[in-house]
Order: C-alpha cells, then sequence, then structure tokens
C-alpha cells in the first residue's frame, strides 16, 4: 500500500488530458506525478509535478521513468508493447501489459471476447481483398470495416453495404490501407452505453452507474447518468462489463462500451484499458471519481464508493467551437448556470473534433440537467440532441 502524503511517485504513460485528470486527483491526495508524454506537448501534461517529452523509444527515458517512480499506469492504450513490457519487470504498471495489449488491438480484442462467449456483433478478421469478399459473403448483412490498430473517435473505420460487388470491394481494401481489419455487422441500435469498473490487485471490484452515451460525428457529444434505460437493461449491462473485468484479469480501470440494438441485444463494442470520457462525470457526480479510482487500485487502498450523487449529463466541448486556434468560446451562458462545471484541458491549440473540455451539468433530474444542455448548445450554437 502507498499511503496518500507519503511523497511517493506516481508514473503516468501518455500525455493528453485523462493523464491530466488523474494527475490532478494524485496531486490532491498527495502523491507526486511524473507524466512520459512520448513527444506529445499540447499542454494537457502540465498538471504533473515532472514531464518526461522523450519519445516512447528513447532508453535514456526508460530508464529515467522506471527509477523515479513507485508505481505506472497508463492514460491511452496505443502505448507500445515493448515499452510496456519493459516497464512492468521493474515496477508495478497496472494495468498491465497482456490487457492493454488485448485492447489495442480489435483483432486480439473480438477474439478474447469471442473465445469467452462475450455478447459482440458478428464479425470476420480480414488481412486481403479476398477475405473481405469472402467476409462479406458469409456475414451477409451491412458491414463496418475497422482498422485493426489506431482507430478511435470514428477513425479507421468504413462503412460497406450488402449489395457491393466483388470488384468494388477489392478496390475498397486497396484503399483503405490496413494490413488487417476488422469486419463487423453493422446493427441498428436503440441505445449506445458503457460501464466503468474497478477490479483491484485482491479482486475487488465497484462498477459505476452505466452511462447513456450520444455521438455526433462519430465522437462522444454526451453521457447521461442515469440512463434512459430500462433497470433490466442497465444490470445486464453491469454484469456483463464485470464478467469481462474478472475475465481479463484485469487491474485497473476498465470502460466496456456497448450496443443496444433495436431487436433487444446488448453487444459489447469495445473495450478501454483507462478512464473513459464516458466517466469525466465522476469528478463531481460520485463519490469517488473514476480518476481517484485507479489511483486507489495501484496504489494497492480501499476502493471508493461508485455511487452517484446526483443526476448528470456530461457534455464534450470540441475544437469547433473556438473561433481562432487560441480564441475561447464565450463561456457567460455556461458559467451562469447553476450546476455547471468547466472543464479546460489546457492544449495549446484547438482545431476541429479535438477534445478540448468538457463540462458537467448536475441537477435534481435528468430533464433539468439537459434543458440546462439544451440552453447551453444554442448560445454556444451547437445543434440540439
Amino acid at each position: 500500500m502507498i499511503t496518500p502524503g507519503s511523497g511517493k511517485w506516481i508514473g503516468i504513460l501518455g500525455g493528453g488530458q485523462l493523464g491530466r485528470m488523474i494527475a490532478l486527483e494524485g496531486r490532491r491526495m498527495g502523491f507526486h506525478v511524473l507524466k512520459w508524454t512520448g513527444g506529445d506537448v499540447s499542454g494537457a501534461a502540465e498538471t504533473a509535478d515532472r514531464v518526461i517529452e522523450d519519445p516512447f523509444d528513447s532508453p535514456r527515458a526508460l530508464e529515467d521513468f522506471i527509477s523515479s517512480v513507485d508505481v505506472a499506469t497508463v492514460e491511452f492504450e496505443n502505448i507500445p508493447a515493448a515499452l510496456m513490457e519493459a516497464v512492468e519487470k521493474r515496477i508495478p504498471l497496472m494495468p498491465g501489459s497482456h490487457a492493454v495489449a488485448t485492447c489495442q488491438h480489435r483483432v486480439r480484442e473480438k477474439r478474447f471476447l469471442d473465445d469467452n462467449g462475450f455478447p459482440c456483433a458478428k464479425f470476420k478478421i480480414v488481412a486481403a481483398a479476398a477475405e473481405l469478399v469472402d467476409g462479406m459473403q458469409a456475414l451477409d448483412c451491412d458491414t463496418i470495416l475497422k482498422t485493426a490498430e489506431f482507430g478511435y473517435d470514428g477513425k479507421g473505420q468504413l462503412a460497406i453495404d450488402q449489395g457491393t460487388s466483388p470488384d468494388n470491394l477489392q478496390e475498397l481494401w486497396t484503399n483503405f490501407g490496413a494490413t488487417r481489419a476488422v469486419l463487423e455487422e453493422k446493427v441498428s441500435l436503440a441505445a449506445e452505453l458503457s460501464v466503468i469498473v474497478a477490479r483491484s490487485t485482491s479482486g475487488e471490484m465497484v462498477a459505476f452507474d452505466p452511462a447513456e452515451n450520444i455521438h455526433r460525428n462519430h465522437i462522444l457529444d454526451l453521457s447521461i447518468v442515469p440512463a434512459r434505460l430500462p433497470e433490466g437493461t442497465l444490470r445486464d449491462a453491469a454484469a456483463i462489463a464485470s464478467k469481462v473485468t474478472e475475465k481479463l484479469n484485469y487491474i485497473g480501470i476498465l470502460a466496456v462500451e456497448l450496443f443496444l440494438t433495436t431487436d433487444g441485444r446488448l453487444l459489447i463494442n469495445e473495450l478501454a484499458p483507462r478512464p473513459h470520457n464516458s466517466g469525466h462525470h465522476t469528478l463531481e457526480a460520485c463519490h469517488t471519481s473514476q480518476f481517484e479510482q485507479l489511483l486507489r487500485v495501484i496504489t494497492r487502498l480501499p476502493l471508493g464508493s461508485p455511487k452517484l450523487i446526483k443526476p448528470t449529463v456530461m457534455m464534450n466541448l470540441l475544437g469547433d467551437l473556438w473561433p481562432g486556434p487560441n480564441t475561447p468560446p464565450d463561456w457567460t451562458q455556461l458559467l451562469s448556470t447553476p450546476g455547471a462545471q468547466l472543464h479546460l484541458y489546457g492544449k495549446s491549440e484547438a482545431r476541429p473534433g479535438r477534445k478540448m473540455g468538457h463540462v458537467t451539468f448536475l441537477a435534481d433530474d435528468i430533464d433539468t440537467a439537459l434543458q440546462q444542455v439544451a440552453t447551453c448548445r444554442q448560445h454556444l450554437g451547437l445543434p440540439p440532441v
């Protein structure tokens, strides 16, 4: 156990906003924080006590990182597997390299889920144009082609209609530019949701209330908690997420993203081995945030209560809102809203689609929170939900 206030150091691999929020919670709890950004200098890393900006393949930086911290974690999944393996040989790394490597690669992730009987959309592994043609014939439905690696927020995905000809499929594969991909059934969605689970080294687990997620242009727009879905569906989602966490022997914070189809199926979309965008509301709306929960896991402290204090809606703030790269929007309406909490990530420059911050709306009920969201969206020039 690493006692808060003991002067021990937490290491974070990654330089984005998730690490920023982990660092803020860690410093609040009396830990020192070192972030290794891998070269990312966006500004989000500045909340750490110390930052290493060297590339992730730097032997000097590796030795510096390992010798400087007592325990380490990751803030995004695309950390090189060799780096994680080198770190965990010397110091505790949670989650470990095997779990992160499973989640960072769609083929490994799908095979893990399928091999263990977890519900997911029908899929085929594709590594050549001929396999894409065969996969379309086998699935016999509209599909989504997804790159095996480095896909997020809709990147690396291509919708393919069921009637696409073999010649066109071959051309699509050539233009797709991947060496390996997952061809997945395109399901009819009733809703999207996510469940964030914390699991300790002793196997203790707690799950946050499932979030109902609304996306715009493939990027998370709103998360609503409690989700406006049947209680039975929410119980089933939490149970699936907990079973996945346990089967993966996962230590840390795991986000399980799910589809609810129009025919009533709950299907796992993907796994995120880190704090998750849909859990940002936990900073204000829960007894223990997802970021503090991760710190409790890696320092072997007791897990905190994930209980929801108030109904909440979290809204992402993308760079599209910024009038210029360094000119923020007018926050007057937002900051005049009771219960609204603004978080900005300190990134050096706004770009379309870039996550620059979020705002959490707390209210006595979801309808009130959504009304506040609607008013602020109108003021910011965002489309209605």
